[in-house]
């Protein structure tokens, strides 16, 4: 079954990069126009301008003071955001007696404060349109915990928590609110650890290997279509198993 998104626009956040980029493309590729953003604008026109002629690059920071006016500017500029793709965030890992209130307030201000920001400009539009896709990255963390993650861990479950009582709030108006939890997923960081750390991880996972981007991006088009109308409040684990 082929999803086609043809005529609706999205936005990315944290598109530069890693599943967020993956996202965009895979968005693109369904026909959806794709506002591509990230804090430098540089790192997401190379992005964009791959994407083709539905690619939109764009300049946001989602802890600037000024992010609800930039994203009423994004929708006077494109008109409605379709489908809203809240994937940026940061980690700022220690040891949770060790831990700096900045490095708190740092990584729950990215992750959590931001997508109240960001969702609540575009939702508004999203019940006037009576449509609308909201999909939040959370992760697996979010739901089993992490030590040395107790700020990251609990910036994803405020996602979780934050996507429910969101869809229970708008379903009715045709806007479905969805969370990913991403598990172990091959990036940079996973790219620079030893083979034997790697095979101590994998061990760990019932499909015995890393996610891709794409693995993400995948579920993230599935939600952000027509077919999956019907779904909303749900957290669609996708860890290949690492977490059940």
């Amino acid at each position: 079954m082929q999803i086609d998104l043809t005529g609706k626009t999205a936005l990315v956040t944290g598109a530069s990069r890693g599943i967020g980029e993956a996202i965009a493309r895979r968005l693109g590729e369904s026909g959806a126009k794709v506002l591509c953003a990230a804090r430098t604008l540089d790192a997401v026109q190379r992005v964009a301008a791959e994407i083709g002629e539905k690619g939109v690059a764009v300049q946001l920071d989602i802890t600037g003071a000024d992010v609800r006016d930039r994203i009423k500017s994004l929708l006077d500029e494109h008109g409605n955001i379709d489908i809203l793709i809240n994937n940026a965030g940061v980690t700022e890992d220690d040891l949770f007696i060790r831990m700096k209130p900045e490095a708190w307030d740092r990584v729950l201000r990215t992750n959590l404060d931001s997508a109240f920001h960001i969702t609540q400009e575009i939702a508004k539009k999203m019940i006037r349109a009576r449509w609308g896709r909201i999909i939040n990255i959370t992760s697996v963390v979010g739901l089993s915990g992490n030590p040395g993650q107790v700020n990251y861990s609990s910036s994803k479950a405020g996602i979780i928590g934050f996507t429910k009582s969101l869809a229970l709030e708008i379903g009715s108006r045709n806007v479905t609110v969805n969370a990913i939890a991403p598990g172990f997923i091959q990036t940079s960081m996973t790219e620079a650890m030893t083979d034997d750390a790697k095979k101590k991880l994998e061990e760990r996972i019932a499909a015995k290997r890393l996610g891709t981007p794409d693995d993400i991006a995948y579920a993230a088009v599935y939600l952000a279509s027509e077919q999956a109308g019907y779904i909303t409040g749900t957290v669609l684990n996708v860890s290949g198993g690492l977490y059940m």
